[in-house]
């Protein structure tokens, strides 16, 4: 029986589902008028048609701070672009929006999950205490839909 230890012994899309939830929850997070219409990078075409994408790109970047302590908004950007395809030209990759991940940043500062340090961004302790209370319920909650195998005697 393995035994919960962080947030990586959870699986990642169950967090961020989980943790996205509990920040629209708590209504700290901001969400800026221009929230409907923002494209989340120069490769995409529409805005994401999930009306709550800014909560579930909020709890996938306080997962990457939490995995990669000084994580800043180029190594974002990095990580949340896409490949480029003009049809007539050869496909490059592109780089995902600044300004959606640096105001997330910031909402994430201002809610104390985050801190600023001299190398990005790294996890308040409160932040950590909170990520994994939410991650420890995932485990619990898959724990609890897996069920146990039985084990027959050969003859």
């Amino acid at each position: 029986m393995h035994h919960f230890s962080n947030i990586k012994d959870v699986v990642a899309i169950d967090f961020i589902k989980a943790y996205a939830e509990h920040l629209k929850k708590s209504g700290k997070l901001e969400i800026p008028e221009w929230v409907d219409t923002v494209k989340t990078g120069m490769c995409k075409e529409l805005a994401p048609l999930n009306p709550d994408w800014i909560y579930i790109r909020a709890a996938a970047i306080a997962r990457k701070v939490y995995l990669n302590n000084g994580i800043g908004v180029m190594a974002l950007r990095r990580a949340y672009g896409d490949q480029y395809n003009k049809h007539y030209n050869p496909s490059h990759r592109t780089l995902g929006s600044g300004k959606v991940n640096r105001y997330i940043l910031q909402q994430l500062e201002k809610m104390g999950i985050v801190a600023k340090i001299q190398s990005g961004r790294a996890l308040t302790k409160e932040g950590r205490k909170d990520m994994d209370k939410i991650a420890f319920q995932v485990y619990k909650e898959r724990e609890a839909k897996v069920t146990p195998m039985i084990l027959m005697p050969m003859n």
